[in-house]
């Protein structure tokens, strides 16, 4: 957990290395972060600290389980099974997220952070599958404190093979602010949705068929948000050449710190704008999610 503090230099500061939070900023929004496969929590240290420092409290975590294929690996927390055609909506399908709510919970009572947690107002947000499990987990019947939701790398198409049509999109929750985020050089997004899209088949179509298809209605708070040359791997700091699907992302054309600190700006503006939503950080995100602004190749809102 990545949280707001405040240095006093105190002794017991400095003989037990813990810091406490910054009061005066309290209590805490909260931004969980959901995991790609095969990448650790500390991948998305970037984006927490910057989450930190601008006010909010950012959970990473770690699931570490079997999958339908038998492998033990790491990730995000998926039970495919919740995401048929005859049982998707009825249940949470990421597992984790119920065991860190618990954990946040208890957090609030006990600790460091004790009172200083905001949890009437929860953002889940994640990259490539932990995008996907935020998207199709930020369900206020089962989780009544989500308030938002982000994707980077993320879809919510719905598999042929689990009883759904071809091209089919998984409905998301209509009653809450939304950010599905692209790359153009995505190039593990283009590869695994291919036999989906088929010839359509980009770096960005399973994002827009999301963003088109999965959300319904105009309140102005949905976001698409294309990024000019990001990668899938764009989204983890420092980049690991281990993780299973390196091979298929594609070359970010520019500099991959240009993109985060720009990924930065937005999604600390987006939670801030959905957990307080004052006028000026209104206009702020507005800008972010142009497709003037010279980091973005394409932006919509409904």
């Amino acid at each position: 957990m990545y949280y707001p503090s405040r240095f006093t230099d105190s002794i017991e500061e400095r003989s037990t290395g813990v810091v406490g939070p910054d009061g005066s900023r309290s209590p805490f929004p909260v931004v969980i972060l959901l995991p790609d496969e095969d990448l650790t929590q500390e991948s998305y240290a970037w984006l927490a600290l910057e989450l930190a420092q601008a006010g909010t409290v950012a959970v990473t975590y770690s699931w570490i389980c079997e999958d339908d294929a038998g492998q033990v690996r790491s990730g995000p927390g998926q039970q495919r099974k919740r995401l048929t055609l005859k049982r998707y909506g009825r249940k949470p399908s990421c597992p984790a997220l119920p065991a860190v709510f618990t954990t946040l919970k208890k957090l609030n009572k006990s600790g460091v952070l004790a009172s200083h947690l905001n949890l009437s107002c929860v953002v889940l947000g994640g990259h490539g599958l932990g995008g996907r499990m935020a998207l199709l987990n930020a369900n206020r019947d089962w989780f009544p404190t989500v308030c938002g939701a982000f994707a980077y790398g993320g879809h919510a198409l719905a598999d042929p093979e689990q009883g759904w049509s071809k091209r089919d999109v998984l409905p998301l929750e209509t009653d809450m602010s939304l950010l599905l985020i692209g790359g153009t050089s995505d190039g593990v997004m283009e590869t695994e949705t291919a036999y989906i899209a088929g010839k359509e088949a980009s770096p960005t179509w399973a994002v827009q068929h999301s963003f088109n298809r999965g959300i319904q209605g105009k309140r102005g708070d949905r976001h698409l948000v294309l990024v000019e040359g990001a990668s899938h791997y764009n989204f983890a700091a420092p980049r690991d050449p281990s993780t299973g699907k390196e091979f298929m992302d594609r070359r970010t054309r520019g500099h991959g710190k240009d993109v985060r600190k720009y990924l930065a700006q937005l999604l600390v503006t987006f939670c801030d704008q959905t957990c307080r939503g004052d006028p000026m950080t209104t206009a702020d995100l507005k800008a972010l999610c142009d497709s003037s602004h010279p980091m973005v190749a394409h932006a919509e809102h409904k």
